[in-house]
Order: structure tokens, then C-alpha cells, then sequence
């Protein structure tokens, strides 16, 4: 009775700091990735290139901080780095308000670095957890924080944007990097001296899936998050408040879609892992032929759910794919990867845009997500360790 007790208080508390985290590191991050562009385009006049450039510059950070540093740290210095990382956050914010043509890429590499510092190491933390079934909950649950995070965040940034514009917008956000300052001295990095260090874990099949997987969506969502609001100002010629509305409906979905996976967790990833990247494919499909703002707001609220499954889908099969041993590692270098489209697909849709437009864009995006479903079908689909069980879709 007292180990159950005590078991159960010890996941109130991994739960309450990943929660507590995860919402003040991805508003602010959110707020960051989809308000520099913004910044970038209206108040210093950059091209499109140079407005993905500059987003590029956060991601190149980013992936420089988790593929090159995260994996080579043992947890004691792993907590002192976190730690530093977020005060550093709160500061570049302030920042932001000060900055010009030339400082605002010095702040967005380091910021970037800060970020790939926090962002794996907060996931590695839960992944952490003694007990398997707690482990997978946990998961959820942080993934529920992320969208819960996504909601709040835009939302209060579209209050904001009626009142203010731009480039104030980074000061009203300091307040949640003080909440991930105070956090980080809470946060677990339990050490492991069997740890597995650097690229040995390239080719573990937990890390090879979930890439594959977070792909499927990834692609489309690097785009949206640098171009969906500029998007939205151009082809409907609708205010600043008005475009970055379709991010609150957007991740709402995805709220809700991860507050059921936290309920009822997949245990069977094969059906989901068909349904949402069709999700994805059919609505990308339609970027071409919308006719109006509203049509655009409901097509966004459909990404939503596989925004809000694919993720919690690509870590369980980290989990379930990779030991105790090699779980920072893979985390790392799962978070490089995904900053490394966030980083390189603006930049190729930038190039783009000026010979298709934006909608037929938004469509070629539908050719990786295609490659990436037929390889995990071809490599995992008969692995039950990694898949689940055939028997039962939820657990």
C-alpha cells in the first residue's frame, strides 16, 4: 500500500513539472518560430527568403544544441546546462524587443541553441520514468501540456495583436520563461552509467521509426508554422489578428486529440499511423481550391488531429524501441532531426512560392509524407514489439 501511495505521488510530480514545463517552453517557443517570421516580413521588411532565413537561423541552433551537444552529456552536467539554458531563454526574449536587422539573427541562432538544450532533455526526463505503463501515460500526458501550451499560447498572442503589434509581443512572453526557470530546478535527469553516447543509436529502430513517422507530418507543419499567417494575409487579405487565428483552432484540435491518447493510449499504431497521414494528404490536397477564410479555418482545424496524434505516436515508438541506455541519445537526435525540416523546409517552400503560389506549394508537400507511410510499412508493420499487438487497437 505505502509503494502504491508513494508511486502515485511520484507521478502527480513528474507529471506537474512536465506539464509545467512543457507549457511555458512551447508557448514560448510557438510564440518565437511563428512570431520572428511575422516580425521579420511586416516590421524589418524582409523578402520571403530572408523571413525563412532567419527562421532557418532559430533550427540551425536548434540542431547544432541537440545532434552535437545533447548526446555527449552526462546527467549531472545535463541539469546545469538546462538550467542555464532557461534563464538564457528569458533573456533573449527581451532581447527580441531591442533587435534589428543584424541582431535578429545573432538572437534567433542562440535562442535556438537554448531551445535544442530544453526541448529533448524535458522529454528524455519523462521517458525516464521507472514504470512502463506510467512511462507511456506520462508520455501522453506531456504531449497534452505541449497542445495545451499551442492553445494558450496563440490565443493569448491573438488577444495581443488587437492591442499591440509585433515586436512587443516577445515581452508579454517573459513571464513564461521565469515559470520554466523555477521549473528546471525541479526537472529529473536520473544518471544512468551505462548511458550510450553519440551516433551508436543511428540505426535503433525506435529512432528510425519515429523520423519516419514525425516526417509524415513535420514537412507540412515546418511550412505552415513560418508561412500559414502570411498565407493567410495574402490570399484572403484579412488583419494580423485574424491571420494567426487559424493557429488557435489548429491546435485546439490537437489539444483535445491528445487529451483522448492520454486517456486511452494506442497500443496498436498501425491504424493511426494510416488515418492521420491521410488526414494530412486529403488537406493539403485542398489547399489549391479554397474559397474562403472560413473553408481555410476548418481545413486547419482537420490538421489538427494528426498534428495531435503524430507526436505522441513517435515518441512511444522511441520508447518502445530503445533502452534505458540509449534514450538520451535518441531523443537528441530525434529532436535534430525535426529542427532540421523546420530549418530546411521554409526555405525550400520560400524558393518555391514565387513560380507556383502558395497553394500548389502546399500540395507538393504531400510527396515525402507518402515515402515516408510506405517505408514504415514496408520496414515495421509485422514488429509487434515496436507496432503493438494485432489483437487490441487500445489498451
Amino acid at each position: 500500500m505505502n509503494n502504491q501511495v508513494a508511486g502515485k505521488k511520484l507521478f502527480i510530480l513528474y507529471s506537474t513539472v512536465l506539464i509545467l514545463m512543457g507549457i511555458s517552453m512551447r508557448s514560448t517557443n510557438n510564440m518565437v518560430v511563428t512570431t520572428v517570421p511575422l516580425f521579420s516580413k511586416y516590421v524589418l521588411n524582409f523578402s520571403y527568403i530572408a523571413t525563412a532565413l532567419v527562421t532557418a537561423i532559430i533550427y540551425l541552433g536548434t540542431v547544432l544544441a541537440t545532434a552535437f551537444l545533447n548526446p555527449l552529456l552526462k546527467s549531472g552536467l545535463r541539469k546545469k546546462i538546462f538550467i542555464i539554458a532557461n534563464f538564457a531563454l528569458t533573456g533573449f526574449l527581451l532581447l527580441y524587443y531591442l533587435s534589428g536587422d543584424v541582431s535578429v539573427f545573432i538572437i534567433s541562432f542562440l535562442i535556438g541553441i537554448a531551445y535544442g538544450i530544453i526541448l529533448p532533455n524535458i522529454i528524455t526526463s519523462a521517458s525516464l520514468y521507472p514504470n512502463e505503463r506510467g512511462r507511456e501515460r506520462l508520455l501522453g500526458i506531456y504531449a497534452v501540456g505541449l497542445s495545451f501550451s499551442l492553445v494558450f499560447g496563440p490565443s493569448l498572442e491573438t488577444y495581443l495583436l488587437t492591442i499591440i503589434y509585433y515586436r512587443t509581443l516577445f515581452l508579454f512572453f517573459v513571464p513564461l520563461g521565469i515559470i520554466g526557470i523555477i521549473t528546471s530546478f525541479f526537472m529529473e535527469f536520473p544518471e544512468n552509467k551505462k548511458e550510450t553516447h553519440g551516433g551508436y543509436v543511428w540505426h535503433n529502430k525506435g529512432f528510425i521509426s519515429s523520423v519516419l513517422t514525425i516526417t509524415t507530418y513535420n514537412v507540412p507543419f515546418a511550412a505552415l508554422t513560418v508561412f500559414l499567417a502570411i498565407f493567410a494575409e495574402t490570399r484572403f487579405h484579412v488583419s494580423s489578428y485574424m491571420a494567426y487565428l487559424p493557429f488557435v483552432f489548429f491546435f485546439t484540435v490537437s489539444l483535445f486529440t491528445r487529451i483522448y491518447l492520454s486517456i486511452r493510449p494506442i497500443r496498436n499504431l498501425r491504424i493511426p499511423l494510416i488515418i492521420a497521414p491521410g488526414i494530412t494528404i486529403v488537406a493539403l490536397a485542398l489547399f489549391p481550391f479554397l474559397p474562403n477564410y472560413t473553408d481555410f479555418l476548418i481545413l486547419m482545424m482537420v490538421l489538427g488531429i494528426p498534428h495531435g496524434s503524430i507526436f505522441p505516436i513517435s515518441t512511444v515508438q522511441i520508447a518502445r524501441g530503445s533502452t534505458i541506455e540509449e534514450r538520451n541519445a535518441v531523443n537528441s537526435y530525434y529532436y535534430a532531426y525535426n529542427m532540421s525540416l523546420f530549418m530546411v523546409i521554409p526555405l525550400i517552400f520560400a524558393a518555391i512560392i514565387p513560380y507556383i503560389g502558395f497553394e500548389k506549394t502546399f500540395a507538393i508537400l504531400i510527396i515525402p509524407i507518402v515515402i515516408s507511410l510506405s517505408i514504415i510499412i514496408k520496414k515495421y508493420w509485422k514488429d509487434n514489439d515496436l507496432m503493438g499487438s494485432n489483437k487490441a487497437l487500445i489498451k
